[in-house]
């Protein structure tokens, strides 16, 4: 959760201006496609990872909503979408920045939680020194997770370091979980647990909570999952910036003292952790989610599309989770980046779509290429279906067309890879750099603004030139996500 790449920025006052209005009025794309005389492009009941291009999610449905905040750094950010399969494209709404230095940098792992009529958000921050890292709490002024929020106050501040704090219940009784320094060591590398007379304020001494993990240096992003009466607390081991970055689990009984070590109980070996083959390294700092309907458990986590030590490139997904004969999680394994998978029960679906790069041909949802392209299955797990385009050959194009009101391109990004020319129905062309220092695949590299309901033509150019770091020209096409 160090270092974060947010969402590429949308340019121009007039877009953010558009983005805000859009999200106000809340208009689905078929009744804008009904206002201007178009048929309404098909529901789709399907969605694929990224939800976000960053990490540490928190995400919950409420009232005909999903509301997903993330590490953002300098900010407490939310996107709020009808569907997870729209999330992508969502605009961001800052829910709160601080002036005040002693907390208003390396602002961490935002958790939501609703007491009563308000809502709280459990945040890290600091004033630029990690050691420094203390966690506060926002209360809003309405009764809706997107705010407004005001600064309500520190929480859990035994004088050290100390990040990821969130509530839990047990036993009908408050408590707040955390990570801080443990075993001689720095860091988030001990859970401890304190009461909580209030939503913004922990009483008495706190405990350490014994917790295994596979590695010595990490035990942070504790979050309460609950079932058969007993409380699960799930939690990330090892660096984040690791490729084994993972969770784990401890648990309590009903009845039992949360505040006594011993009453919590160690479950063997990870429960989350990478999967080589399906091309996922770090998946960990989680939140938990029910289905609208209630009938579904799903997990948000962050994970890497590189095996490379980096804390950069770390996006939220999202998938199913079921429970084993004896009522602990089976998380299973974490799914390939992209893999299309049906949406959470009583998810009313988009209007989207997915186009591959090999989806040939001058039709709708088809991509038409100029001049040479390469063509291969060398990228394997790190692209979209296995495969992609590329070329650095200047002037060389890619054209699409889709009947929708925004796309997404998602590929890879190398420290081979130069500079693309992105342009819809014929506008100014916008420079886009997909040279990166690690090689990772499926990245969002461009999110186009909101676009009239109808057909639109997309169109990359390969310029030829290339960031003084990057080894050459080359632009990757993959996967292209539209947006009805």
């Amino acid at each position: 959760m160090r270092i974060i790449m947010g969402l590429l920025s949308r340019t121009g006052a007039a877009w953010a201006a558009l983005c805000l209005l859009l999200s106000s009025l809340s208009v689905p794309p078929a009744a804008a496609a009904e206002r201007h005389g178009l048929p309404a492009p098909a529901v789709a009941q399907t969605f694929r990872n990224p939800l976000n291009p960053s990490a540490d999610p928190s995400l919950l449905y409420h009232e005909g909503s999903y509301y997903l905040a993330t590490t953002r750094g300098d900010r407490i950010g939310i996107w709020r979408s009808h569907s997870l399969a729209t999330l992508l494209a969502a605009p961001e709404h800052v829910a709160w920045q601080d002036n005040d230095p002693s907390r208003n940098i390396q602002m961490w792992a935002p958790a939501f939680r609703q007491v009563g009529s308000r809502w709280y958000i459990y945040y890290t921050a600091s004033d630029g020194v990690d050691a420094n890292h203390r966690m506060y709490v926002l209360e809003s002024v309405g009764n809706g997770p997107m705010g407004p929020y005001t600064f309500k106050a520190k929480i859990a501040d035994f004088g050290e370091y100390a990040i990821d704090g969130e509530p839990i219940t047990h036993n009908g009784q408050s408590y707040f979980v955390w990570s801080g320094p443990g075993r001689g060591q720095g860091g988030p590398a001990q859970l401890y647990i304190a009461r909580m007379s209030n939503p913004w304020t922990v009483t008495g001494e706190r405990t350490a909570i014994p917790a295994d993990g596979g590695c010595s240096e990490v035990r942070e992003g504790p979050t309460p999952l609950y079932r058969n009466g007993r409380t699960f607390l799930t939690y990330s081991t090892c660096d984040t910036a690791k490729p084994d970055y993972q969770l784990w689990v401890t648990s309590i009984a009903y009845g039992a003292d949360p505040m006594v070590a011993a009453s919590w109980v160690q479950h063997p070996g990870p429960v989350f952790w990478r999967d080589d083959a399906a091309g996922v390294w770090g998946p960990g700092h989680h939140s938990f989610f029910r289905s609208p309907d209630g009938t579904e458990d799903w997990i948000a986590y962050h994970g890497k599309n590189t095996s490379a030590y980096t804390y950069s490139f770390r996006t939220t997904r999202a998938q199913k989770f079921s429970w084993n004969p004896d009522g602990t999680p089976n998380f299973g394994r974490p799914l390939p980046l992209g893999t299309t998978q049906q949406l959470p029960s009583g998810d009313p679906g988009a209007p989207t779509a997915a186009i591959n790069d090999f989806d040939l041909g001058t039709g709708q949802n088809q991509v038409q290429y100029s001049a040479t392209w390469q063509s291969g299955s060398g990228c394997g797990n790190q692209c979209f279906q296995g495969n992609d385009h590329w070329t650095g050959r200047a002037g060389a194009t890619a054209t699409i067309r889709f009947t929708g009101t925004q796309v997404a391109l998602l590929s890879v990004r190398d420290w081979g890879n130069g500079i693309a020319a992105i342009s819809i129905d014929g506008s100014a062309e916008q420079y886009l750099d997909y040279y990166s220092g690690i090689r990772v695949g499926e990245e969002l590299n461009y999110l186009s603004p909101v676009l009239p309901a109808g057909p639109h033509t997309l169109r990359i150019r390969v310029t030829g030139a290339r960031n003084p770091a990057s080894g050459s020209t080359v632009i990757s096409l993959d996967r292209i996500e539209v947006y009805g």
